[in-house]
């Protein structure tokens, strides 16, 4: 088994699993779970010397905030298209400028108050 395959079939389904609804906020949280990536990348056989960037870019992997980036907007493209069971007018609102060129699925994003204690 390669050296990137090893870390896709052990640590990615972990640390993915699921992250369009628990994707972390707090950047804390973000380092934690960035930190997992980078203690596997360090242990692999001869990656040991290297700098999490150098690790990263030989395995050919993104970082894991980068990956839940492009997770995240699949996710929007299918609420978008219609793909999954999540109303889109509860996330989105479809642009209602009409200038500029482009495709038709222009969005806005709702802005978000949450008053949560916790």
């Amino acid at each position: 088994m390669k050296k990137r395959d090893s870390f896709i079939v052990c640590v990615r389904p972990i640390v993915e699993y699921n992250s369009v609804i628990w994707s972390p906020q707090n950047v804390h949280d973000i380092e934690e779970i960035e930190r997992i990536q980078r203690r596997f990348t360090k242990r692999l056989p001869g990656l040991k010397t290297y700098s999490y960037a150098t690790r990263l870019n030989q395995l050919k992997i993104p970082g894991l905030e980068l990956r839940r980036l492009h997770i995240d907007l699949i996710m929007c493209y299918k609420i978008v298209l219609g793909l999954v069971d999540v109303n889109f007018d509860d996330s989105f609102q479809n642009s209602t400028v009409v200038t500029t060129r482009g495709h038709p699925f222009k969005l806005f994003k709702y802005h978000c108050d949450v008053n949560a204690k916790i």
